[in-house]
């Protein structure tokens, strides 16, 4: 499970569910985001933010964001998703062809629950590729639902030239034009999603804007 913590004004809390940590692995790589460069922007115009941060703890954006005067929330939403804990069983009467089944609505319950907090920001990152489909728009609803009106939240998304076989990575971030990735565990793509896909499933926010980088991934700043 998860490791879920609030930091604000030099302390944190923990939540109710707490487990073991996802580990980082090897170097961290600079790669250019113009989408966190149009996030900065926000959050430096908008003082005292609320950010959930989604992937394994990270010190560094911890550091940053509350250096800047931010609170911030982390959730691993990609370690709880691919463990056991929410596949179902087959039925006896399902075929051996028959798709992997998951308890969606515990997951969204235990994994997406945020003890009653909603948030200014939401640093999103690959999340989405890295989830079980059943699981991708329960998870963007219930994001919808914490994130303030006006708020941002910043996605993340693979293409077809990097594939499924993409490792799972974390997003460090620092001041600039550029984000850190690092290892952070063996899960895989389960999905590659369209422009139009993408569209679909933030069309209940106010706004979408995509960005291209440089490795071709596509960027998306979304407005609630």
């Amino acid at each position: 499970m998860s490791l879920k913590k609030f930091f604000g004004g030099g302390a944190s809390t923990e939540s109710a569910r707490s487990g073991q940590r996802t580990t980082l692995q090897g170097p961290r790589v600079p790669r250019h985001s113009s989408g966190w460069v149009a996030l900065q922007q926000f959050l430096a115009a908008n003082p005292g933010q609320r950010v959930l941060d989604i992937g394994p703890t990270s010190p560094a954006n911890i550091n940053f964001l509350t250096g800047l005067g931010h609170s911030v929330y982390m959730a691993d939403l990609v370690e709880d998703a691919n463990s056991e804990e929410y596949r179902l069983a087959p039925s006896d009467t399902e075929e051996d062809e028959e798709p992997q089944r998951y308890d969606t609505a515990r997951f969204v319950a235990e994994s997406v629950n945020f003890a009653g907090r909603d948030f200014d920001v939401i640093l999103l990152w690959d999340t989405l590729d890295y989830l079980p489909e059943p699981f991708v728009a329960p998870v963007v609803v219930r994001l919808h639902e914490v994130l303030q009106p006006g708020g941002r939240l910043l996605a993340f998304f693979h293409n077809e030239e990097q594939g499924q076989e993409t490792p799972f990575s974390r997003y460090h971030l620092a001041a600039g034009e550029s984000v850190d990735t690092q290892r952070a565990a063996p899960h895989r793509i389960h999905a590659i999603y369209s422009n139009r896909a993408v569209e679909k499933l933030f069309g209940e926010f106010h706004a979408t804007r995509f960005f291209l980088a440089r490795d071709k991934m596509r960027e998306v700043l979304v407005e609630r």
